[in-house]
């Protein structure tokens, strides 16, 4: 696979990567999944399916924050593709604007199939 070299942790058979809730029907612990390179591009590659095995609340900005949800930390964000929480912030602001909603989703997921 030749993402790896920007996303090592696709070679695990389990990673971890951050959603926003969804609306309609929320992502859930035993969920299978398509798992995309570029998933909001025209441009977009299909990479495989994967289980969700793992879910945990996390909050983007302090600011935001209905609770006392933890952080999302340097080093998840750093895992996840981003130079740091703060880069993965901007990178949000920039896509969704300044009403993006804090809460995420830390999901992990376990490959069962890749292409």
């Amino acid at each position: 696979m030749s993402f790896n070299k920007q996303w090592p942790k696709l070679k695990q058979l389990e990673f971890t990567t951050f959603r926003y809730p969804r609306v309609d029907n929320d992502w859930y612990v035993g969920e299978q999944v398509q798992v995309f390179y570029k998933a909001r591009s025209k441009d977009r590659q299909r990479l495989g399916e994967a289980a969700i095995i793992g879910k945990e609340h996390r909050e983007l900005e302090r600011f935001f924050a209905r609770d006392d949800r933890p952080l999302v930390t340097d080093a998840e964000a750093i895992a996840d593709g981003f130079e740091s929480r703060e880069d993965m912030a901007n990178y949000l602001e920039k896509l969704y604007g300044l009403d993006y909603i804090s809460l995420f989703h830390k999901l992990t997921l376990r490959w069962l199939k890749t292409i």
